[in-house]
């Protein structure tokens, strides 16, 4: 008894040895990835089903970054295997886009600095206060995390700041984090712990060429709005 024949549609593979990945749906690219489907679901209905999972404000493909582990075993199908086949999906696609964004990388050109960072941190859910140690040719030293948390005066000091880049006998110092909400607009706060940190780093001679603050595919920066 011959097989029922599918549809071009309901074999992403074919489709994808015929037309190649440009023809694919994100729903038929994620059935291939994850190989099989179970004796209920197909691999493409499982694929539909992670991209039909919500959490927080997010959705589709960009849910996959905050999908633990356990998130995606919760959807029936999904064992441990095809989640971590799932989140090293994820991490690769952060990875290259940083690697794509660091050909343009200039630490005085502030959009080139957010767009390397962006993937690494417009996915987290806590702010992530980051550190760039910068020599005097501005290039980078090193990178810090300084908190994770909200940014207040007692999670971000000058003191801290400036014990990392004396330590590297930086020039120069560059700060970064993240808004979680996705709004990049610096609070009351994170202007005051610039200038406060600002006025510590003329002190010492170590100046702060900038803060970031990076938001979802979106950035502000502080000297270039003259908040600094």
């Amino acid at each position: 008894m011959k097989k029922k024949e599918c549809l071009l549609s309901d074999m992403p593979y074919e489709k994808f040895i015929k037309l190649g990945p440009e023809a694919l749906t994100e729903k038929e690219l994620l059935a291939i990835i994850l190989r099989t489907g179970t004796q209920n679901y197909s691999a493409t209905e499982l694929a539909d089903m992670i991209l039909s999972y919500q959490t927080g404000r997010y959705e589709g493909l960009n849910a996959l970054h905050h999908l633990t582990i356990k998130d995606l075993m919760s959807i029936p199908g999904i064992g441990e295997v095809k989640a971590v086949k799932l989140k090293c999906i994820s991490e690769l696609a952060k990875r290259m886009a940083m690697q794509k964004a660091k050909k343009a990388l200039r630490f005085d050109k502030p959009s080139t600095v957010a767009e390397y960072f962006m993937e690494e941190l417009r996915h987290e859910e806590k702010e992530n206060i980051l550190l760039l140690s910068l020599d005097n040719k501005m290039q980078l030293i090193e990178k810090y995390v300084l908190s994770v948390g909200t940014i207040n005066a007692s999670l971000l000091s000058s003191r801290e700041v400036f014990v990392q880049a004396l330590k590297d006998r930086a020039s120069n110092v560059m700060l970064l984090h993240n808004h979680p909400s996705g709004d990049p607009v610096p609070s009351d706060q994170d202007i005051l712990i610039t200038n406060k940190i600002k006025e510590a780093g003329l002190l010492l001679d170590i100046p702060l060429m900038d803060h970031i603050i990076i938001g979802s595919g979106c950035y502000i920066s502080l000297k270039e709005h003259g908040l600094l």
